[in-house]
């Protein structure tokens, strides 16, 4: 990026500095200037003529398809707030017209929360109204082409309304990274094997954070394992180590309902946990390889290897081409036991 180009969030005196607004909703499929709002509803012409879709069952509808440069902003989507329906609908996202996607991840986890179990709270970097107003605030650049779609793989039809904010003119350098992330969940996880939140990704890259969502299988505080997080030759034993789940999340003595700005957890109900962790002031880069993990261990008159239901979605950055993420987990997967 230019060094003279404007920081949107603390300089918002500056005025754009040779960028542009642009804003892609169903009110403006492209994103064109001067293109929004031209279909009619009963009330005339561009009286809101087409604010949301009906997604059926099986069905996928593109978000987006636009050339660069360019960085999104800014994602709001909401949807009916059941938790089969946000862990059913998947989002898809390809940078520079890569043929898998960097990003593919259940709608509800992509947007702050893990279980479907939608809490209204606000971190760095999402922030959910108590009724599925959903908003992603990262940064998302890209070069030549950025598309995006939604698909139904659940078994009912839904509405969907969002719309996505961004700016065109950006001047990327050569080492921007391209936003990626993954979906991943065991249920139950492998005694004695760390549940992976990032799964080897070799090349360089910034490893942002995670929602991370713990169901208890046991009744029994489950969080004594500690982050490992490996970096460019690490095998047996990683440079970051942390000292307990509820610790990477930045609580401590088990996980409060405390949601702040870059650590804690949206959801603490019965056995369900959401929590998250993002390293936005404290980053994380790799040079040549990463490995996050986190070891599953509990506590029951003393430390013991324990197998509950985890899940995750895992936020990093890194340039393209890149690697095709490991495979997302089916809707029965998904869904299971919520």
């Amino acid at each position: 990026m230019r060094s003279d180009a404007p920081d949107i969030a603390r300089e918002p005196y500056r005025l754009g500095g040779g960028l542009s607004s642009r804003s892609i909703s169903f009110e403006n499929p492209t994103g064109a200037p001067g293109a929004g709002g031209r279909e009619a509803s009963p009330l005339g012409a561009g009286r809101k003529g087409r604010p949301m879709t009906w997604l059926d069952p099986g069905a996928e509808v593109e978000l987006c398809d636009v050339a660069g440069p360019g960085t999104f902003r800014h994602v709001w989507i909401t949807t009916p707030p059941s938790q089969r329906n946000l862990r059913s609908l998947v989002v898809r996202g390809w940078w520079e017209g890569q043929a898998h996607p960097s990003i593919e991840a259940p709608l509800g986890d992509f947007m702050g929360f893990a279980h479907g179990r939608v809490v209204a709270y606000q971190s760095a970097v999402h922030s959910v109204g108590e009724k599925a107003g959903l908003n992603l605030w990262l940064p998302m650049p890209f070069v030549r082409r950025a598309r995006f779609a939604i698909a139904n793989e659940g078994e009912q039809r839904v509405a969907l309304f969002y719309q996505m904010d961004y700016t065109v003119g950006d001047e990327h350098g050569a080492d921007v990274g391209r936003l990626h992330v993954l979906f991943r969940r065991e249920n139950p996880t492998t005694e004695r094997r760390d549940f992976e939140l990032l799964p080897r990704r070799v090349g360089q890259g910034r490893y942002l954070g995670a929602v991370i969502g713990v169901r208890d299988l046991h009744n029994r505080w489950w969080g004594e394992g500690e982050l490992k997080v490996y970096l460019d030759g690490d095998s047996e034993l990683p440079t970051i180590c942390g000292t307990g789940s509820e610790d990477y999340v930045g609580l401590s003595w088990g996980v409060q309902p405390t949601p702040f700005l870059h650590h804690g957890a949206s959801l603490v109900q019965g056995e369900y946990t959401s929590m998250y962790r993002w390293h936005l002031l404290d980053p994380i880069w790799w040079r040549r390889e990463v490995r996050v993990t986190i070891q599953q261990i509990a506590w029951a008159d003393g430390l013991a290897e324990t197998a509950d239901d985890w899940s995750c979605a895992t936020f990093w950055y890194e340039p393209v081409p890149s690697a095709p993420l490991p495979p997302l987990p089916g809707v029965a997967a998904r869904t299971a036991a919520l």
